[in-house]
Parts: C-alpha cells; structure tokens; sequence
C-alpha cells in the first residue's frame, strides 16, 4: 500500500479555517496547490508568447488565469472524486478525501461544483470569444478525463490534453487567434503532462493493480524510465520549435535547456518504488514553469 498520504493533517486549513468549510478546499485540493500551477503554466507560458516585441505579458489577463486555474482545478478534482469516489476508499493514498471518508455527501459536492463552474465561467465571459469557445470545449475533456483509467491504460494521455488547454486559450484571450507557437506548446505540454503524471502514478500502482485502474505507471512497469526519457526529448523538441517558430532569442532557447536539464534529473533520479520520492518528484515540476516562463517573458522584452 502506498505510504505517501493524500490529506496532511495538523496543516494550515486545520489549524486557520473553520470545520464547516475544510472538506470543500480539501476537496478542490486547495491544500495541494501543484495541480494548479500545473493547469496554470501552459497559460501563462502562451500569454507570454502573445506578448508583442518587447512587452510583458498582460497583466490582468495572467490574474484572470491564475483564478480561473485555481477555480477549474477545483471543479476538475470534485468531479474526478465523486466518479472516483469508490475507488478513492479502497486505495491508501486517497481513502480520506472528502467524499470517500463520508466527509461530505454526493449532494454537497455537486452545489460546489455548481459554484465553482459559475465562478469559471464569469471569468471566461472576461477573454476574447475564440478563447470563450475553447474554454467551453474544455468541460468536455474535464468531464470525461475521469473515466479514462477505467478503459485505456493511457489515462496520463488524456490528462495532457487536458491540462494544458490553456496554451491555446492564452494565445487566444490576447489575439483571438492561434497560430503555430501555441498549438506547438500545447503539444510540448502534452509530452511534459505524460512525464510527470506518469511518476505521479507510480505512488498508487500496487492499490490500482488491486482494484484494476489502469495507468502508465503500471502499462510501463520496469520500462518506465526508458518511457520517461522519450517523453522529455518529445517535450524539449516541440518546446524549441515553440522558441523558433516566434523568433524568441538565446534567453528563450536558454529557458527550454533548463527545462531539459531538469527533465533529466528526474528521469535519473526518481525512484519509481518509492512513494514519497514519487510525489517529491512530481512536485519538482513546478519548477520546470516557472524556468520556462522566465525564459520566455525576458526574451519577449529582448525582441
């Protein structure tokens, strides 16, 4: 069983926020924000690429993604618990979340929901009517993302398209347009969500085996790293791509070694049997965009 647990007690919502409303941000995974920076990076990396020459990224614009990744991360996890949420009692890792553990009911996490979508959609309503239109096709991969390790072993695929909507809705809440760099991003996050989510998996692989859910971790078994390795060089050539096709410079280029750099390590380093170093790992990610940002967002202001 795995020993990296899902819920730490004795932490800042237990010791700041009111009972009543501590199942609700355990359940939006408030306390774990990586899934938000995560959902949160494409976007802002694909803001940073409609920057025109010599300009920052928009500013409010970067605010608006900021909540509006918080708010659908959150409404993404209330969906994937109450479809998962008989799954989630019988894996160590997951059996106190909220719905699982009895903490709230089905009714209670289906009004937060509800809030949590208008909450979204009030900020879509903010963005340009392409990026709108995309914001709404999202739902369909949020909805469906769920119940995709029930029937492919490559649910960490699925999660990539996913997660990195925003690369496309970026460009498009500043241009009303997409054009090579964000779909080439969109692609890069694809291959960088299947590194990560695969050393993600690997925390609950002996649970799934159990229960039967299928993932990557468990699809790959002894051959996960040699999988790792060719998911960070697909990552690395796409994102060069993303730097040639918008005539970013040196820093750009500079920012994307980085990212190769710590895709290495973790490739090398990750120890696949051990949870907590698995979730270590995973969390290292965070990282990764913000090197890229840097890189992306000094080479616009040197254009």
């Amino acid at each position: 069983m795995s020993s990296a647990t899902d819920i730490q007690a004795g932490d800042w919502i237990d010791r700041h926020v009111p009972e009543a409303i501590r199942p609700y941000l355990r359940l939006a995974r408030v306390d774990r924000p990586i899934g938000t920076w995560l959902l949160l990076f494409p976007g802002w990396w694909s803001l940073a690429l409609a920057a025109p020459p010599g300009g920052l990224p928009d500013g409010y614009v970067m605010v608006l993604f900021a909540i509006g990744a918080l708010v659908m991360r959150g409404a993404g996890c209330t969906i994937n618990d109450i479809v998962d949420r008989d799954f989630d009692r019988q894996v160590a890792r997951t059996a106190t979340r909220p719905l699982a553990s009895g903490a709230l009911s089905l009714k209670q996490a289906l009004v937060f929901l509800a809030l949590q979508l208008a909450v979204a959609f009030i900020i879509l309503l903010q963005l340009e009517p392409l990026a709108i239109k995309l914001g709404v096709l999202s739902l369909l991969l949020v909805v469906a993302y769920p119940f995709m390790k029930r029937i492919t072993w490559w649910p960490q695929a699925f999660l990539g398209l996913t997660f990195n909507w925003g690369a496309l809705m970026g460009y498009a809440a500043v241009t009303n347009d997409l054009a090579w760099p964000p779909l080439l991003l969109y692609a890069a996050g694809f291959f960088w969500t299947l590194f990560y989510d695969t050393i993600y998996a690997h925390q609950d692989k002996e649970d799934d085996a159990l229960i039967g859910v299928k993932s990557t971790a468990r699809y790959f078994g002894d051959k996960t790293r040699s999988w790792l390795t060719g998911f960070a060089i697909a990552t690395i050539l796409l994102l060069m791509l993303v730097v040639m096709t918008a005539g970013l410079g040196w820093v750009a280029k500079l920012g994307v070694i980085g990212v190769a750099l710590h895709l290495g390590w973790q490739t090398v380093s990750c120890n696949f049997d051990d949870a907590k170093n698995c979730r270590d790992t995973f969390y290292s990610n965070r990282f990764i965009g913000w090197i890229l940002l840097a890189g992306l967002v000094i080479a616009k202001l040197m254009q």
